[in-house]
C-alpha cells in the first residue's frame, strides 16, 4: 500500500511539472509518456486550464453528428476502455478556417482549451491556433 501511495505522489509531481513554464501564456505540452494522466488531470481540473494553450500529438479523426448536422474533428489516441482496448483519449478540435486533415493522419495540434455548449450539453475542446501533420508517428495506444 505504501508503494502505491508513493507511486501516485510521484505521478502527481510529474504531471505538475509537465507545464513548460509558470505563466498563463506558456504552452502546456501533453507528452506521450503520461498522456492519459495529463488529459485526466486537465479534465478533472478544467477550470485551471480553460483559456490556456495546450499542445499534443495524436491521430486526426472526423465525424458527422446527425443531431447538429455538423462535422466535428478530434485529435486522439487509443487507450483502455470498458471492454479492453476500445477507448480513446484526447479532445475535440475546433479548426475554424484551418483545413481538416484526412482521417488517421498523425498531427500535432496547438490551441486554447475552452468550454462550449450544444443544447444542454457542455463539452471541452481545443480551439486550434495551429495544426500540422507530423512525419513520425508516436504511440497510438497509450495506457498512462
Amino acid at each position: 500500500m505504501k508503494k502505491l501511495l508513493i507511486v501516485l505522489i510521484l505521478l502527481v509531481l510529474l504531471v505538475g511539472c509537465s507545464d513548460s513554464g509558470s505563466g498563463d501564456g506558456d504552452i502546456i505540452e501533453i507528452g506521450e509518456r503520461f498522456f492519459v494522466t495529463q488529459i485526466t488531470d486537465i479534465n478533472m481540473n478544467a477550470s485551471n486550464y480553460i483559456g490556456r494553450t495546450i499542445q499534443y500529438e495524436g491521430v486526426f479523426r472526423s465525424l458527422s453528428w446527425a443531431a447538429t448536422g455538423e462535422d466535428y474533428y478530434m485529435v486522439i489516441r487509443n487507450t483502455l476502455g470498458c471492454c479492453g482496448d476500445d477507448g480513446v483519449v484526447g479532445y475535440e478540435v475546433y479548426l475554424g478556417d484551418i483545413e481538416p486533415f484526412s482521417d488517421n493522419a498523425w498531427v500535432q495540434v496547438t490551441g486554447v482549451l475552452e468550454w462550449y455548449e450544444v443544447g444542454d450539453m457542455r463539452f471541452l475542446r481545443v480551439v486550434a491556433t495551429s495544426i500540422r501533420e507530423m512525419d513520425e508517428r508516436g504511440a497510438e495506444f497509450v495506457t498512462q
